[in-house]
């Protein structure tokens, strides 16, 4: 392949130099792209084949072993390798099983990030051989029907730089020798359980030393729990040799479907950190004020908190969500980098004022903080007063909001009076029609608008209405907001496994 020719010189891409050519490979953004551009020239297939450190192995790699020792021959740089067998079907042949990663960990000696999904044929035997990755400092199992915790305590004991364990959908995994290992240890920075059966909220408690490395943490539950159950007096919270560790350094917290009861369970956690950044409660019952407050005094730091709450039973017969306005007004008077804010309620019926929350604690939080990024969903306490004084927070670039009935067009007409807004996101926002989106569009230069599933909103009226537009009117919309609810986002497809 030649380049055009430049004062009488035809230049060869063979006489580039190599750190060009690196160049323009790094600058390529897809996998497509990279293998296109090897086939242009033997200098370029060379210089790709150093160069690549990524690969994704899907379904259509077969025979894979074979595939594999090709792939590790080429690439002798990898340092983060997936395997992915989502849609699996016998007909895409074989799936990577314990001799193909027996083979793979003989092969690929760089390797610093794994990550196994929906893998079927990979058991404890299998695990065992991730031992050989020396360099191996995060891993990633996701829907590994087979593997039981003797693989994890292998991985535990064998992966001795391992600083990130992510464990999603593993429904054999119980107990948890593994985990004590991995505390006594403590090298995990890192540590993700996802919908994973046998291991619930207290079985965590075992990781003891290892609190005091970690600086993310994230526990799902496979299923949303309507009460508390003890397991026993080790449970109960005068048992405090469970409870006696520190995570000073955890950054970002994730509780997801979890029940617990006072100073009882992962809702310790909430007292102990001092250092957190993030924050996201998912459903995250027996969570209340009094937490929230010595959380936002401890942790001036935080910049974005994400709550999907729902109502439940509260001082004798009030039935609403746990958190009240005294939330919010500790997250405003202590939480100064607070940026990102996500509030959802959820089984919230309007005829009662089943959110603990009011529309006056919700502006007084907007105002506080220097916001920048706002999600409101089941919002109906939040009316045309409130996109009101929303439309003087003066840091607001992002604005998305989530069936909130109570929002007309009146109240979105309020927002073109937003200094800052650039991204704005309606979704199942029924009463509202395009005359109200109108006036926002005309006096913002919008970089993006998505509506999806607004009914009286049509494509037609919103193209060219800012730089980007995303529209859709699928009509499982509702359906699929509530699954989003329920499970969580971008984590409600796991729930069926």
């Amino acid at each position: 392949m030649t380049l055009p020719k430049q004062l009488g010189c035809t230049i060869s891409m063979e006489d580039l130099p190599e750190a060009l050519l690196g160049e323009i490979i790094k600058r390529l953004p897809t996998t497509s792209d990279l293998n296109s551009i090897s086939l242009v020239s033997k200098r370029l297939y060379t210089v790709e084949a150093e160069l690549r450190d990524t690969i994704y192995v899907g379904c259509g790699v077969s025979p894979v072993t074979m595939a594999l020792a090709s792939l590790c021959s080429r690439f002798q740089n990898l340092c983060k390798v997936e395997f992915n067998y989502s849609g699996w079907t016998p007909n895409h042949g074989m799936q990577l099983g314990n001799q193909g990663l027996h083979i793979f960990s003989s092969c690929c000696p760089l390797l610093m990030d794994l990550t196994l999904s929906f893998c079927s044929y990979i058991d404890d035997s299998g695990l065992g051989f991730l031992a050989c990755f020396k360099k191996l400092i995060s891993l990633r199992l996701k829907a590994l029907p087979k593997i039981t915790s003797a693989g994890l305590l292998s991985v535990a004991v064998g992966c001795k730089s391992l600083s990130a364990l992510r464990l999603m959908s593993c429904k054999n995994v119980g107990s948890v020798e593994w985990l004590e290992y991995l505390g006594k240890n403590g090298l995990l920075e890192e540590l993700v359980v996802q919908n994973c059966k046998k291991i619930d909220q207290f079985n965590l408690l075992t990781f003891g030393s290892g609190w005091m490395k970690l600086q993310k943490f994230e526990f799902q539950h496979w299923y949303l729990p309507n009460t508390f159950m003890f397991g026993g007096p080790s449970y109960m919270a005068g048992n405090q040799s469970r409870y006696d560790f520190c995570c000073d350094f955890l950054k970002d917290l994730t509780l997801a479907r979890t029940t617990t009861e006072k100073e009882i369970g992962l809702c310790c956690l909430l007292r102990k950190c001092k250092a957190l950044e993030n924050l996201a409660l998912y459903y995250a019952l027996g969570v209340h004020d009094s937490d929230m407050i010595t959380l936002a005094q401890n942790n001036r730091n935080l910049k974005r908190i994400s709550l999907m709450l729902t109502p439940q039973h509260c001082d004798g017969y009030v039935y609403r969500t746990s958190l009240t306005d005294d939330s919010l007004k500790a997250l405003a008077l202590c939480c100064p980098r607070l940026q990102s804010v996500e509030l959802t309620f959820y089984g919230c019926v309007p005829e009662y004022p089943e959110i603990g929350f009011t529309q006056k604690g919700l502006v007084m939080l907007i105002q506080s903080c220097p916001i920048r990024d706002l999600t409101l969903g089941g919002a109906d306490i939040f009316d045309n007063k409130g996109m009101k004084a929303l439309s003087s927070a003066r840091f607001l670039e992002s604005l998305k909001l989530v069936s909130c009935i109570a929002i007309t067009d009146a109240g979105m007409r309020h927002l073109a009076c937003s200094p800052s807004l650039i991204n704005l996101a309606l979704e199942l926002c029924n009463g509202l029609t395009y005359r109200g989106v109108a006036g926002v569009v005309r006096a913002r230069k919008l970089e993006s608008l998505t509506i999806e599933n607004c009914s009286q909103i049509s494509l037609e009226a919103v193209q060219g209405a800012a730089k980007t537009v995303h529209y859709t009117d699928d009509c499982p919309g509702y359906e699929e907001w509530l699954e989003r609810c329920v499970y969580g986002p971008k984590m409600y497809d796991l729930h069926a496994f």
